[in-house]
Protein backbone atom coordinates (compact mmCIF):
# COMPACT_ATOMS: atom_id res chain seq x y z
CA UNK A 1 0.00 0.00 0.00
CA UNK A 2 1.02 3.50 -0.87
CA UNK A 3 1.66 4.78 2.18
CA UNK A 4 1.58 8.39 0.60
CA UNK A 5 -2.02 7.50 -0.99
CA UNK A 6 -3.58 6.44 2.24
CA UNK A 7 -2.16 10.00 3.87
CA UNK A 8 -3.68 11.72 1.20
CA UNK A 9 -7.02 9.68 1.33
CA UNK A 10 -7.58 9.89 5.37
CA UNK A 11 -6.61 13.76 5.61
CA UNK A 12 -8.42 14.45 2.41
CA UNK A 13 -11.69 16.23 3.48
CA UNK A 14 -14.03 19.17 1.27
CA UNK A 15 -14.56 22.02 4.06
CA UNK A 16 -17.75 23.55 2.12
CA UNK A 17 -19.26 19.94 3.00
CA UNK A 18 -18.99 20.48 7.20
CA UNK A 19 -21.65 22.33 8.99
CA UNK A 20 -19.74 25.80 10.66
CA UNK A 21 -20.18 26.65 14.01
CA UNK A 22 -23.12 29.18 14.87
CA UNK A 23 -22.63 32.04 17.61
CA UNK A 24 -24.93 31.68 20.51
CA UNK A 25 -27.54 33.82 20.97
CA UNK A 26 -25.71 35.52 23.71
CA UNK A 27 -22.68 36.09 21.48
CA UNK A 28 -24.50 37.87 19.20
CA UNK A 29 -26.35 39.57 21.30
CA UNK A 30 -22.79 41.06 22.76
CA UNK A 31 -22.06 41.95 19.21
CA UNK A 32 -24.90 44.07 18.49
CA UNK A 33 -24.34 47.26 18.87
CA UNK A 34 -26.20 48.65 22.20
CA UNK A 35 -29.47 50.69 21.56
CA UNK A 36 -29.62 54.15 22.23
CA UNK A 37 -31.19 55.02 25.77
CA UNK A 38 -34.07 56.65 24.30
CA UNK A 39 -34.89 53.62 22.70
CA UNK A 40 -34.53 51.36 25.40
CA UNK A 41 -36.84 53.84 27.55
CA UNK A 42 -40.08 52.62 27.42
CA UNK A 43 -42.83 55.40 27.96
CA UNK A 44 -44.18 53.46 31.70
CA UNK A 45 -40.33 53.64 32.56
CA UNK A 46 -40.10 57.38 32.24
CA UNK A 47 -41.69 58.41 35.80
CA UNK A 48 -44.47 59.78 34.84
CA UNK A 49 -42.31 62.66 32.65
CA UNK A 50 -43.36 61.60 29.46
CA UNK A 51 -47.22 62.50 30.75
CA UNK A 52 -46.39 65.09 32.94
CA UNK A 53 -44.83 67.15 29.73
CA UNK A 54 -47.57 65.84 26.81
CA UNK A 55 -48.92 69.32 26.52
CA UNK A 56 -46.51 71.63 26.78
CA UNK A 57 -44.76 70.67 23.67
CA UNK A 58 -41.41 68.63 24.99
CA UNK A 59 -40.24 66.18 23.25
CA UNK A 60 -39.88 62.27 23.99
CA UNK A 61 -36.47 62.58 23.38
CA UNK A 62 -35.63 65.30 26.27
CA UNK A 63 -37.88 63.54 28.50
CA UNK A 64 -35.87 60.18 28.17
CA UNK A 65 -32.58 62.37 29.04
CA UNK A 66 -34.08 64.39 32.00
CA UNK A 67 -34.77 60.78 33.04
CA UNK A 68 -31.38 59.53 32.83
CA UNK A 69 -30.24 62.12 34.72
CA UNK A 70 -32.04 60.86 37.88
CA UNK A 71 -34.97 63.52 37.54
CA UNK A 72 -38.26 62.29 38.24
CA UNK A 73 -41.71 64.47 38.39
CA UNK A 74 -41.41 64.68 42.27
CA UNK A 75 -38.01 66.24 42.10
CA UNK A 76 -38.89 68.50 39.11
CA UNK A 77 -41.31 70.05 41.78
CA UNK A 78 -38.91 70.45 44.46
CA UNK A 79 -36.59 72.31 42.21
CA UNK A 80 -36.37 76.26 42.40
CA UNK A 81 -36.24 78.28 39.09
CA UNK A 82 -32.21 78.27 39.47
CA UNK A 83 -32.01 74.68 40.00
CA UNK A 84 -33.99 73.84 36.57
CA UNK A 85 -31.86 76.28 34.71
CA UNK A 86 -29.16 74.56 35.92
CA UNK A 87 -30.54 71.28 35.20
CA UNK A 88 -31.53 72.23 31.36
CA UNK A 89 -27.87 73.29 30.57
CA UNK A 90 -26.57 70.22 32.53
CA UNK A 91 -28.71 68.36 29.52
CA UNK A 92 -27.30 69.96 26.84
CA UNK A 93 -23.55 70.00 28.18
CA UNK A 94 -24.02 66.04 29.17
CA UNK A 95 -26.11 64.86 25.95
CA UNK A 96 -24.92 67.73 23.48
CA UNK A 97 -28.71 67.77 23.00
CA UNK A 98 -29.95 71.38 21.85
CA UNK A 99 -33.25 71.91 23.94
CA UNK A 100 -35.58 74.39 22.53
CA UNK A 101 -36.54 78.13 23.24
CA UNK A 102 -40.17 76.18 23.81
CA UNK A 103 -39.27 73.25 25.75
CA UNK A 104 -37.67 75.36 28.16
CA UNK A 105 -40.43 77.65 29.10
CA UNK A 106 -42.65 74.33 28.36
CA UNK A 107 -40.66 72.91 31.18
CA UNK A 108 -41.24 75.64 33.92
CA UNK A 109 -44.86 75.79 32.91
CA UNK A 110 -45.69 72.09 33.51
CA UNK A 111 -43.97 72.33 36.88
CA UNK A 112 -46.01 75.50 37.64
CA UNK A 113 -49.63 73.92 37.08
CA UNK A 114 -48.69 71.06 38.56
CA UNK A 115 -47.99 72.90 41.99
CA UNK A 116 -51.05 74.87 41.47
CA UNK A 117 -52.93 71.86 41.50
CA UNK A 118 -51.57 70.29 44.28
CA UNK A 119 -51.91 73.34 46.50
CA UNK A 120 -55.68 73.53 45.69
CA UNK A 121 -55.94 69.84 46.19
CA UNK A 122 -54.25 70.19 49.77
CA UNK A 123 -56.58 73.50 50.65
CA UNK A 124 -59.73 71.69 49.36
CA UNK A 125 -58.41 68.77 51.75
CA UNK A 126 -58.26 71.33 54.63
CA UNK A 127 -61.64 72.75 54.59
CA UNK A 128 -63.30 69.37 54.24
CA UNK A 129 -61.85 68.35 57.15
CA UNK A 130 -62.66 71.20 58.82
CA UNK A 131 -66.39 71.04 57.45
CA UNK A 132 -69.08 68.83 58.74
CA UNK A 133 -70.51 67.63 54.95
CA UNK A 134 -71.34 64.37 55.02
CA UNK A 135 -70.18 63.67 51.84
CA UNK A 136 -66.17 64.63 52.16
CA UNK A 137 -64.82 61.43 51.96
CA UNK A 138 -66.42 61.31 48.43
CA UNK A 139 -64.75 64.54 47.62
CA UNK A 140 -61.44 63.78 48.84
CA UNK A 141 -60.83 62.39 45.45
CA UNK A 142 -62.07 65.41 43.73
CA UNK A 143 -59.08 67.60 41.54
CA UNK A 144 -58.60 71.59 42.60
CA UNK A 145 -59.82 74.49 41.18
CA UNK A 146 -60.75 74.32 37.09
CA UNK A 147 -58.52 77.23 36.02
CA UNK A 148 -56.80 75.79 32.27
CA UNK A 149 -58.48 77.37 29.28
CA UNK A 150 -61.52 75.87 28.51
CA UNK A 151 -64.80 76.32 26.12
CA UNK A 152 -66.02 80.12 27.41
CA UNK A 153 -69.67 80.59 27.56
CA UNK A 154 -71.58 83.70 27.47
CA UNK A 155 -72.64 85.36 30.39
CA UNK A 156 -76.70 85.27 31.15
CA UNK A 157 -78.61 88.61 29.84
CA UNK A 158 -77.75 91.81 31.72
CA UNK A 159 -74.50 90.92 32.76
CA UNK A 160 -74.07 94.28 31.43
CA UNK A 161 -70.12 92.77 30.03
CA UNK A 162 -71.31 92.14 26.38
CA UNK A 163 -68.68 89.72 25.61
CA UNK A 164 -67.43 85.92 26.82
CA UNK A 165 -65.77 84.75 29.67
CA UNK A 166 -64.08 81.44 30.97
CA UNK A 167 -66.42 78.51 31.99
CA UNK A 168 -67.28 78.99 35.76
CA UNK A 169 -65.07 76.58 38.03
CA UNK A 170 -67.98 76.38 40.38
CA UNK A 171 -71.49 74.59 39.91
CA UNK A 172 -74.90 75.17 42.15
CA UNK A 173 -75.16 73.32 45.17
CA UNK A 174 -77.34 72.96 47.50
CA UNK A 175 -75.90 74.43 51.32
CA UNK A 176 -73.91 71.94 52.92
CA UNK A 177 -73.46 69.59 49.59
CA UNK A 178 -70.32 68.74 48.79
CA UNK A 179 -69.57 69.00 44.27
CA UNK A 180 -68.31 65.92 42.52
CA UNK A 181 -65.62 66.28 39.51
CA UNK A 182 -63.53 68.83 38.46
CA UNK A 183 -65.28 71.78 39.36
CA UNK A 184 -66.11 73.07 43.35
CA UNK A 185 -69.64 73.53 45.36
CA UNK A 186 -71.00 77.00 46.35
CA UNK A 187 -69.63 76.54 50.20
CA UNK A 188 -66.32 76.00 49.36
CA UNK A 189 -66.61 79.54 47.29
CA UNK A 190 -67.74 81.32 50.32
CA UNK A 191 -64.99 79.44 52.19
CA UNK A 192 -62.92 81.29 49.78
CA UNK A 193 -63.87 84.71 51.59
CA UNK A 194 -63.05 83.44 54.96
CA UNK A 195 -60.03 82.45 53.82
CA UNK A 196 -58.82 86.11 52.31
CA UNK A 197 -59.94 87.48 55.72
CA UNK A 198 -57.64 85.21 57.59
CA UNK A 199 -54.97 86.79 54.88
CA UNK A 200 -56.07 90.03 55.41
CA UNK A 201 -55.14 89.70 59.21
CA UNK A 202 -52.30 88.15 58.81
CA UNK A 203 -50.80 91.12 56.83
CA UNK A 204 -52.24 93.76 59.11
CA UNK A 205 -50.31 92.02 61.55
CA UNK A 206 -47.00 92.26 59.02
CA UNK A 207 -48.06 96.25 58.67
CA UNK A 208 -48.05 96.56 62.54
CA UNK A 209 -44.67 95.38 63.24
CA UNK A 210 -43.42 97.06 59.90
CA UNK A 211 -44.97 100.12 61.20
CA UNK A 212 -46.66 100.40 58.06
CA UNK A 213 -49.75 101.40 57.15
CA UNK A 214 -52.19 98.58 57.67
CA UNK A 215 -55.10 97.57 54.83
CA UNK A 216 -58.56 97.99 56.33
CA UNK A 217 -59.87 96.11 52.96
CA UNK A 218 -59.15 92.89 51.00
CA UNK A 219 -56.16 94.49 48.31
CA UNK A 220 -53.68 93.80 45.63
CA UNK A 221 -51.25 93.87 49.22
CA UNK A 222 -53.85 90.24 50.14
CA UNK A 223 -54.27 88.60 47.25
CA UNK A 224 -50.16 89.22 46.66
CA UNK A 225 -49.12 87.25 49.99
CA UNK A 226 -52.16 84.50 49.61
CA UNK A 227 -49.96 83.59 46.36
CA UNK A 228 -46.73 83.87 48.85
CA UNK A 229 -48.72 81.69 51.36
CA UNK A 230 -48.97 78.91 48.67
CA UNK A 231 -52.89 79.49 48.09
CA UNK A 232 -52.56 81.19 44.27
CA UNK A 233 -55.91 80.02 43.74
CA UNK A 234 -56.98 83.25 45.65
CA UNK A 235 -57.14 85.49 42.77
CA UNK A 236 -58.37 88.99 42.47
CA UNK A 237 -60.54 88.58 39.44
CA UNK A 238 -62.25 85.32 41.00
CA UNK A 239 -63.03 86.95 44.53
CA UNK A 240 -63.97 90.25 42.95
CA UNK A 241 -66.42 88.01 40.11
CA UNK A 242 -68.92 86.59 43.03
CA UNK A 243 -68.51 89.04 46.27
CA UNK A 244 -71.77 90.31 46.08
CA UNK A 245 -73.21 86.46 46.37
CA UNK A 246 -71.03 86.03 49.05
CA UNK A 247 -72.53 89.48 50.68
CA UNK A 248 -76.04 87.81 49.78
CA UNK A 249 -74.66 84.74 51.79
CA UNK A 250 -73.46 87.20 54.55
CA UNK A 251 -76.72 89.24 54.79
CA UNK A 252 -79.57 86.51 54.29
CA UNK A 253 -78.27 83.32 54.55
CA UNK A 254 -82.28 82.11 54.52
CA UNK A 255 -82.61 83.67 50.63
CA UNK A 256 -79.64 82.53 49.73
CA UNK A 257 -79.98 78.85 50.36
CA UNK A 258 -83.08 78.93 49.18
CA UNK A 259 -82.17 80.70 45.44
CA UNK A 260 -79.42 78.07 45.50
CA UNK A 261 -81.79 75.17 46.19
CA UNK A 262 -84.38 76.74 43.29
CA UNK A 263 -81.34 77.02 40.99
CA UNK A 264 -79.98 73.23 41.65
CA UNK A 265 -83.49 72.21 41.05
CA UNK A 266 -83.84 73.74 37.74
CA UNK A 267 -80.43 72.86 36.65
CA UNK A 268 -78.91 76.32 36.15
CA UNK A 269 -75.48 76.67 35.86
CA UNK A 270 -73.30 79.81 38.07
CA UNK A 271 -73.34 82.20 35.67
CA UNK A 272 -77.26 82.70 35.94
CA UNK A 273 -77.31 82.26 39.44
CA UNK A 274 -74.79 84.70 40.05
CA UNK A 275 -76.67 87.05 37.69
CA UNK A 276 -79.82 86.10 40.18
CA UNK A 277 -78.04 87.25 43.38
CA UNK A 278 -78.47 90.94 42.57
CA UNK A 279 -82.13 91.23 42.89
CA UNK A 280 -82.20 90.49 46.92
CA UNK A 281 -79.28 92.72 47.51
CA UNK A 282 -81.21 95.41 45.94
CA UNK A 283 -83.96 95.16 47.96
CA UNK A 284 -82.18 94.79 50.73
CA UNK A 285 -80.63 97.89 50.00
CA UNK A 286 -84.21 99.50 49.46
CA UNK A 287 -84.81 98.94 53.21
CA UNK A 288 -81.50 100.74 54.07
CA UNK A 289 -82.19 103.97 52.31
CA UNK A 290 -80.09 102.50 49.44
CA UNK A 291 -77.16 102.97 50.90
CA UNK A 292 -75.20 99.96 50.32
CA UNK A 293 -71.94 100.80 50.78
CA UNK A 294 -73.04 101.82 54.59
CA UNK A 295 -74.46 97.96 54.59
CA UNK A 296 -70.76 96.01 53.40
CA UNK A 297 -69.07 98.93 56.16
CA UNK A 298 -71.33 98.12 59.13
CA UNK A 299 -70.88 94.58 58.53
CA UNK A 300 -68.28 92.54 60.46
CA UNK A 301 -68.00 90.50 57.66
CA UNK A 302 -68.55 92.17 54.74
CA UNK A 303 -66.48 95.49 55.56
CA UNK A 304 -63.60 94.03 54.17
CA UNK A 305 -64.82 94.16 50.96
CA UNK A 306 -65.62 96.89 48.18
CA UNK A 307 -68.75 97.33 46.92
CA UNK A 308 -69.05 95.71 43.41
CA UNK A 309 -69.83 98.53 40.51
CA UNK A 310 -72.59 96.78 38.94
CA UNK A 311 -74.05 96.07 42.74
CA UNK A 312 -74.00 100.01 42.97
CA UNK A 313 -75.55 100.88 39.80
CA UNK A 314 -78.33 98.86 40.06
CA UNK A 315 -79.10 100.41 43.32
CA UNK A 316 -78.89 103.78 41.85
CA UNK A 317 -81.04 102.94 39.19
CA UNK A 318 -83.66 101.29 41.22
CA UNK A 319 -83.49 104.64 43.71
CA UNK A 320 -84.05 107.06 40.58
CA UNK A 321 -87.03 104.75 39.38
CA UNK A 322 -88.77 104.89 42.53
CA UNK A 323 -88.07 108.54 42.99
CA UNK A 324 -89.18 109.24 39.73
CA UNK A 325 -92.25 107.03 40.69
CA UNK A 326 -93.10 108.69 43.74
CA UNK A 327 -93.18 111.87 42.21
CA UNK A 328 -95.35 110.96 39.39
CA UNK A 329 -98.06 109.52 42.16
CA UNK A 330 -97.69 112.60 44.39
CA UNK A 331 -98.32 115.12 41.02
CA UNK A 332 -101.75 113.32 40.42
CA UNK A 333 -103.83 112.94 37.56
CA UNK A 334 -103.16 115.94 34.88
CA UNK A 335 -106.87 117.74 34.90
CA UNK A 336 -107.91 119.87 32.08
CA UNK A 337 -109.13 123.54 32.12
CA UNK A 338 -113.18 123.77 32.68
CA UNK A 339 -115.09 125.59 30.33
Amino acid sequence: MDPDGFSAGLFKWDPRGVAQPQPSNRLLEAMAPAPSLVYAIRPRELGGLEEFFQAYGIRYYTAAKIVELGFTVSTLLDMKDEELDEMMTSLSQIFRWDLLVGERYGIKAAIRAERRRLEDDESRRRYLLSSDATNALDALSQEGLSEEPVQQEKEAAGSGGGGTQREHPFIVTEPGEVARGKKNGLDYLFHLYEQCRDFLIQVQNISKERGEKCPTKVTNQVFRYAKKAGASYINKPKMRHYVHCYALHCLDEEVSNTLRRAFKERGENVGTWRQACYKPLVAIAALQGWDIDAIFNTHPRLSIWYVPTKLRQLCHAERSNASASTSSAAAGPIVGPSF
